[in-house]
């Protein structure tokens, strides 16, 4: 048989083997949990809680803050910037990467993926990393103005995964008080649901790509 590369078929579209701009990923605990926090987190979670409210300070989607001026992840303000500037403010960048890396460390204990209290400024266990982009070369202008709603399949995929992260928290909570494990599977699929939700913010709200998001939990 011949080693020469044959053409693709009439009509075929390959399919894209480059990752996806956003990576995301939680450091799995392979120790004990602490019990009692573990227990208790629903309480424990709150005065971390207070502060991310009091820091996003505006109306959210699926656990984030998207604001249109003071405290949230700044949208419209972005939007207008690249439809009429095509210009990207690097301190906006780097406000809005920072607020989403803080939110999924607060996510990330709530949803008992760690036991370690999320830091303010420190990445700790949750590695949130997307590159600031070449607006007039990377992103079209116009685009930012459909994205959200481009992306509503993603909203009624994630409505439906998000009751199933719930359904397997509760049970992983039980798995902790008794064992002082989480377990694998139920981490992996947990940390799947918050790797697709932030593709899906980064994409329809951070405005930072126009690469549509995949529907995957996967890396």
């Amino acid at each position: 048989m011949s080693d020469i590369p044959q053409p693709p078929p009439p009509g075929h579209t390959p399919i894209s083997t480059e990752p996806y701009p956003l990576a995301f990923d939680v450091v799995y605990p392979d120790r004990d949990l602490d019990r009692v926090t573990t227990g208790l987190r629903i309480f424990t979670v709150i005065p971390i809680a207070i502060v991310l409210a009091a820091v996003q300070g505006s109306y959210g989607w699926g656990g984030y803050a998207f604001g249109v001026g003071v405290g949230g992840t700044l949208f419209l303000a972005v939007l207008l910037m690249i439809l009429f500037r095509q210009k990207y403010p690097r301190w906006w960048f780097d406000w809005n990467r920072e607020l989403l890396r803080f939110a999924n460390r607060v996510g990330a204990y709530l949803l008992l993926l760690d036991d370690r209290y999320p830091s303010t400024d420190q990445q700790q266990y949750v590695r949130l990393e997307f590159e600031f982009p070449d607006v007039p070369r990377d992103l079209n202008r116009w685009l930012p103005l459909v994205k959200w709603f481009l992306a509503i399949p993603h909203y009624v995929v994630l409505s439906f995964l998000d009751l199933g992260v719930l359904l397997a928290v509760i049970g992983a909570w039980f798995a902790i008080l008794f064992t002082g494990r989480y377990p694998r599977a139920i981490f992996d699929f947990v940390v799947g649901v918050m790797r697709w939700t932030n593709r899906v913010s980064l994409y329809a709200f951070l405005l930072v790509t126009d690469r549509y998001p995949p529907f995957r939990l996967a890396p």
